[in-house]
């Protein structure tokens, strides 16, 4: 069972983060910029929020409010789902769909570390299915 430490290994631990002062259009441009659906809103060092294309979809567009004047801290999800490093990727799965969330940020005694997205867990899950296959394959020919 692989952990979200391992994870984080394997895809990197960059973490894309925000101030909450800072518009909204300038965390879409971020985001765009970095190829990312989420960011981590940081203040003082410490995790504030989370702004993700869905929170801007639903809290700007279709209340037809306009992204440069509107500042992250007004749209970001304050009541962050987290994770730890040493949870499983099956865990992270499983809160993922209970929650409906795409993103989840991984803190370490309170310190962010990293944020895995579920693209990532299900290509952990994808690779760790297709080792087995791949063994269980193996052991079979080795039995005949």
């Amino acid at each position: 069972m692989k952990t979200v430490r391992q994870l984080l290994r394997g895809k990197g631990e960059a973490v894309h983060s925000i101030a909450p002062q800072s518009t909204v259009y300038d965390a879409l441009k971020l985001m765009a910029e970095r190829n990312v659906g989420a960011l981590v809103v940081v203040e003082g060092g410490r995790l504030a929020g989370i702004m993700s294309e869905r929170d801007y979809a639903r809290k700007v567009v279709l209340l037809g409010r306009f992204s440069k004047e509107i500042p992250v801290a007004d749209i970001m999800t304050r009541e962050v789902v987290f994770v730890r490093p040493s949870d499983s990727v099956e865990t992270c799965m499983a809160l993922m769909t209970q929650k409906r969330i795409r993103h989840l940020p991984v803190l370490e005694e309170g310190v962010l570390v990293g944020v895995i997205s579920i693209g990532d867990v299900v290509k952990s899950i994808i690779d760790d299915q297709q080792f087995t296959i791949q063994q269980l394959e193996q052991y079979l020919m080795g039995s005949r």
